[in-house]
């Protein structure tokens, strides 16, 4: 079914009892004063299986309307697709996250975040977008957007708050040895478009075994080379808490 973070998500219709089908709604107009009345409108169909014909939820279709779905503008159902060729992985199936978040600002934005059906080792395809308002227009733009997998520790996430607020920071496997991660600071300009800030090769390894998600990690690598923390200061610390923060040859642990 519609995952429960699309029920708290789109607060604006929700998600209706398991069924055939399921849908929900988020309303646009009040927090991006649009001119149009825009809603983003979530359908999912009826159960479907994996490639390894493991149950999988139903396929999702997005509509982001301002004419009550007569038109969709842009196909956010297209947001999976890499390359020419269709795949089995090119479908959203999970609806990750459906949000209004604000960049420093306060302007807004809509975050999408979808997910493929899995692997058969248990890997997914993920999809990231931030969509702007153009008033001009009356019309909503992507300003970000980025694809990763899930099972070497892959993440796309955006910053709430903090001295990053409203960056997107992505973390993605590097290809030959020492293994470790590429990681990618996006920050909004002032049109909210997203432009390539910091990227670098991780200090985190992969299997090394820390816990922590590998942005959490990295953040005192990348607050340090953004000029936003130096030895001496208070530790970047993740959301969740940490128990005994300490560094490892500049890695953030907390065990």
């Amino acid at each position: 079914m519609i995952r429960a973070a699309l029920v708290l998500a789109l607060l604006a219709g929700g998600a209706a009892a398991p069924q055939a089908k399921q849908s929900a709604t988020l309303d646009l107009a009040k927090p991006f004063a649009t001119r149009a009345p825009w809603r983003l409108t979530v359908v999912q169909g009826p159960d479907s299986v994996d490639v390894a014909d493991n149950p999988e939820p139903g396929a999702l279709t997005l509509c982001l309307s301002r004419d009550g779905g007569r038109s969709c503008s842009p196909d956010l159902s297209q947001a999976l697709h890499v390359g020419p060729a269709p795949d089995l992985f090119d479908v959203p199936h999970y609806l990750e996250s459906a949000r209004i978040v604000h960049p420093a600002g306060g302007r807004a934005l809509l975050l999408v975040q979808l997910a493929s059906v899995h692997s058969g080792n248990g890997d997914q395809r993920v999809s990231t977008q931030l969509l702007a308002y153009d008033r001009a227009k009356d019309a909503f733009v992507s300003v970000y957007a980025r694809r990763a997998g899930r099972n070497n520790n892959q993440e796309v996430r955006y910053v709430a708050g903090g001295p990053l607020q409203g960056a997107m920071i992505s973390a993605e496997p590097t290809d030959d040895k020492p293994f470790g991660y590429w990681i990618t600071v996006s920050k909004p300009d002032s049109a909210l478009r997203y432009t390539q800030a910091l990227r670098y090769r991780s200090a985190t390894h992969y299997g090394d075994g820390n816990p922590l998600a590998v942005i959490d990690s990295e953040m005192p690598n990348i607050e340090r080379r953004l000029g936003l923390w130096r030895p001496g200061m208070k530790l970047p610390l993740p959301a969740r808490g940490c128990a005994r923060p300490h560094l490892v040859n500049t890695v953030l642990w907390c065990d």
